[in-house]
């Protein structure tokens, strides 16, 4: 059920400064559009995300919600917290069919090109008034990828407001490459481990409101974060991992990655198949 977080530097954090990686942004330049405007494309590069994009109806996010429920009953009856269902695409049929959708991969195609990889999946869930907040940060201080041409999806499988703890971007700030940073002390409950000081410098802060079955897309580099959940209500999102195809993952995270379009002309990306268990 559970597995090594998307955000757990493998121990011994050395491995991951051995990895070469080229941290620029690489703006989007696809003119073969299939879901996004050329506006969008532009907002996108300037600002570093995109929000508010449907992809599941009212009756699909209440089903994906209903099976997401089982998984998370499932992990904390193991023990598990409620952020700990990582790497789902592995190990449920189900969350692989969410990754590999062809409506959310289409959106994907625009920014990163005709050949994209699907590699991550990860279920960040805000329970009822936990107390837990995201400090501010960048995906790509975590991942053994040797470039920035990756994406974050994440679903809304419950609504995400400003109560409830929504993620927060802080626009443009993918423009300025990757940051420093600093460990987190247990002190500030944080859910992941790292800190980017005086981060609002950088941009703008933008609350990431969504309702179910929409969908967010932001940049490697861009920084958000979250406010703790003080509110009765849950807040559950899947984050969803793409990049293009030429891009080399150290560290073994090349397991990892599906083929969803296109192709892997090298064959870098293992491409496992769909599981049978959901």
């Amino acid at each position: 059920m559970t597995g090594k977080s998307d955000f757990k530097i493998i121990p011994g954090g050395d491995e991951l400064a051995q990895v070469e990686r080229d941290l620029r942004f690489h703006p989007a330049s696809s003119t073969n559009l299939e879901k996004l405007t050329p506006d969008e494309i532009a907002s996108f590069n300037r600002n570093g995300y995109l929000k508010s994009l449907r992809v599941f109806e009212a009756n699909e996010i209440t089903d994906i919600r209903a099976y997401f429920d089982r998984l998370l009953s499932e992990a904390l009856a193991n023990g598990a917290d409620s952020y700990s269902i990582s790497s789902a695409h592995l190990k449920h049929g189900r969350v692989y069919d969410i990754l590999s959708d062809s409506r959310i991969v289409a959106y994907v195609k625009d920014l990163l090109g005709d050949n994209v990889i699907g590699w991550g999946s990860h279920f960040f869930c805000k329970m009822p008034r936990d107390g837990k907040r995201v400090a501010w940060h960048q995906d790509a201080s975590y991942w053994p990828l040797d470039r920035s041409k990756t994406v974050t999806v994440w679903l809304a499988i419950d609504d995400a407001d400003v109560g409830n703890g929504c993620m927060r971007f802080l626009a443009g700030s993918h423009e300025f490459g990757h940051l420093t940073y600093r460990a987190s002390s247990p002190e500030e409950h944080n859910v992941l481990d790292q800190t980017v000081e005086n981060a609002e410098q950088y941009g703008t802060p933008v609350d990431d409101e969504l309702a179910a079955g929409e969908i967010s897309i932001h940049s490697d580099l861009l920084l958000h974060g979250s406010e703790a959940n003080d509110s009765d209500s849950r807040r559950c999102g899947l984050t969803l991992r793409y990049c293009a195809a030429d891009v080399r993952a150290g560290l073994d995270w090349n397991r990892k990655g599906v083929v969803l379009c296109g192709a892997d002309p090298s064959g870098h990306w293992a491409n496992p198949k769909r599981p049978t268990a959901d």
